[in-house]
């Protein structure tokens, strides 16, 4: 997978295409998702240009990452979401069901999420 920078995340960090942000930092924002699968459904995007979990592992600085746990962390907290449980889930690839080329996590909670059997 190539990062394509004309992604729809790219455009909704760079301010080109609309989104509900409900949340950022310096490396970071969280959107809600257009097509909530849960009562709170939130999409964290790193600004950096980074197509996977890997790329982002890889070569994402030390600040970008904290930033990215910060992010996930803040949203937590601020929707009560430890009160019951969450979800965090990043897709990677075509296997994985990733539909866009550019990192990000899901965080997913209030109500029973299915069990994947896991």
């Amino acid at each position: 997978m190539t990062y394509k920078k004309d992604n729809i995340f790219a455009q909704i960090i760079n301010g080109t295409a609309p989104s509900t942000k409900v949340f950022e930092n310096k490396n970071t924002i969280v959107i809600k998702n257009l097509y909530p699968k849960a009562p709170h459904h939130f999409l964290v995007l790193p600004k950096g240009e980074y197509e996977s979990y890997t790329t982002f592992g890889i070569n994402a600085s030390e600040e970008e990452k904290l930033d990215l746990i910060n992010a996930i962390n803040d949203i937590i907290k601020e929707y009560k979401l430890d009160d019951k449980g969450y979800r965090l889930v990043a897709n990677t690839g075509y296997f994985g069901g990733q539909s866009v080329p550019h990192f990000h996590i899901h965080i997913l909670g209030g109500e029973k999420l299915p069990d994947f059997g896991l």
